[in-house]
């Protein structure tokens, strides 16, 4: 079975890539320093929620998983200027 791929009581989970949908913003990988400049390896995680946002010209909610950064952007720019862009950069695939 791939890594990515769990079984829990007959259930599979897959893990999900955490990519916000609509900047594609992803985790980095950095450094902790020590008081003593000691570094060890770490992950900065996005800010990323599930988030339904309602869709006026589909009648219908869409849920994205959207960073903060995410939800300013459809706040500012509308909701269906922003799915087009995420479309286009491919970092969107809805029905």
């Amino acid at each position: 079975m791939h890594p990515s791929i769990r079984k829990i009581n007959k259930i599979i989970i897959i893990k999900m890539a955490r990519v916000c949908q609509v900047t594609g913003k992803k985790r980095m990988i950095g450094n902790n320093v020590s008081h003593s400049k000691r570094r060890t390896k770490r992950e900065f995680a996005p800010n990323l929620k599930n988030k339904r946002f309602w869709d006026d010209q589909e009648q219908r909610f869409i849920t994205l998983k959207v960073s903060a950064a995410g939800m300013r952007t459809i706040h500012k720019k509308g909701l269906s200027e922003v799915l087009k862009e995420s479309r286009d950069k491919g970092l969107l695939k809805l029905v």
